[in-house]
């Protein structure tokens, strides 16, 4: 930045799991959506990877708060302080004055107007002038590189930390669109109490994350592609004693059974509604996925089976809602319409 520049560009991916900002086209922050505060003083210990290293590991004097719950901000103040805390990890160049902020915030297409006035009073908040706010599924297909002001139609599926967002675009809009709240968080949850019931293992979060990662899969099949077993280490939750437990992907596939048949429906609810033109369309291009559930491993395979249209993993389906959010900063003249 020059020494008279006084404004900085940047979009953010807000995420319930990871936030994301690019600047200068560039992602400059990428980390973990928790802060550790001080629970006395509130005060603001660590931020983004240095909280999620504290995140179950704490003492009473420490709390861990993520400030996103179903893809909406749920604690106003956390989510200040983590705002303010990720836009200064931006690398900058000299300047004598602090900038002013136009920022592009993606949200979920389902927010209500309490839901998107809280995002804008925190982006404002944390240094924001010019705040604008961009749709998930729009941002994920500008991301994936989809031409969203043809007259034809692309389908996307953007399963996140906290939602899964599903919309069917066209000539610059939302032809269709449904936002559920069924998501990477829940499937954490769904292998937690799997492995407490199952296993009667005591795990947390950052544990079944890491089940998720290794073993986690859609279908109880996937061939030569399938993971070897991971070794999952916690206590006993009746006797409190070590226990070693191998996990399979078949085992993760029974437990994430029910969240992902609710994705399911949710797919097949917005296909119902969509224009037999537009149909059409998505029946010749296929349907994109993007977002960390697009990484599941055969869940295009089970998607593409059960709906009989073919499914698209984007490329790096992680940050394709944080690259259209980028490309819409840029281009902020011509995307005015789409943005909030």
């Amino acid at each position: 930045m020059s020494l008279f520049s006084l404004t900085q560009d940047i979009a953010i991916d807000l995420g319930t799991a990871n936030t994301i900002i690019i600047h200068n086209d560039k992602i400059v922050v990428d980390e973990p959506s928790i802060v550790a505060l001080d629970r006395r003083t509130d005060q603001l210990i660590a931020i983004g990877s240095k909280a999620q290293q504290m995140h179950g590991r704490a003492h009473e004097a420490i709390r861990t708060v993520r400030p996103l719950r179903d893809g909406v901000i749920a604690d106003f103040y956390a989510a200040e302080l983590m705002i303010r805390g990720l836009v200064k990890m931006i690398p900058k160049t000299s300047y004598f004055f602090a900038p002013s902020l136009k920022m592009v915030v993606s949200i979920p297409s389902g927010s209500t107007e309490v839901e998107m006035r809280a995002v804008r009073d925190s982006s404002e908040h944390a240094g924001g002038r010019d705040v604008y706010m961009l749709y998930e599924p729009m941002a994920a297909a500008i991301g994936i590189g989809l031409d969203v002001e043809a007259p034809q139609g692309n389908m996307i599926v953007d399963i996140g930390g906290g939602t899964t967002e599903i919309a069917v675009i066209a000539l610059g809009g939302l032809v269709t669109n449904k936002s559920i709240r069924i998501a990477g968080d829940d499937f954490t949850a769904d292998i937690m109490d799997y492995m407490n019931r199952q296993h009667s293992i005591k795990i947390g979060e950052t544990t079944a994350e890491q089940i998720k990662i290794k073993v986690g899969a859609a279908l109880t099949d996937l061939g030569e592609d399938a993971p070897e077993e991971y070794l999952v280490h916690g206590p006993n939750k009746m006797t409190s004693l070590p226990m070693q437990i191998p996990i399979s992907y078949q085992e993760i596939a029974h437990c994430l059974d029910k969240s992902l048949m609710k994705i399911e429906t949710a797919i097949l609810s917005a296909l119902e509604n969509t224009p037999p033109e537009l149909y059409s369309d998505l029946c010749d291009n296929g349907i994109y996925l993007s977002g960390g559930g697009a990484l599941l491993r055969g869940l295009a395979d089970r998607l593409a089976d059960k709906v009989r249209i073919p499914f698209h993993v984007a490329e790096d389906p992680l940050h394709a809602v944080a690259r259209g959010t980028g490309i819409a900063l840029k281009n902020v003249d011509k995307y005015q319409f789409l943005l909030r």
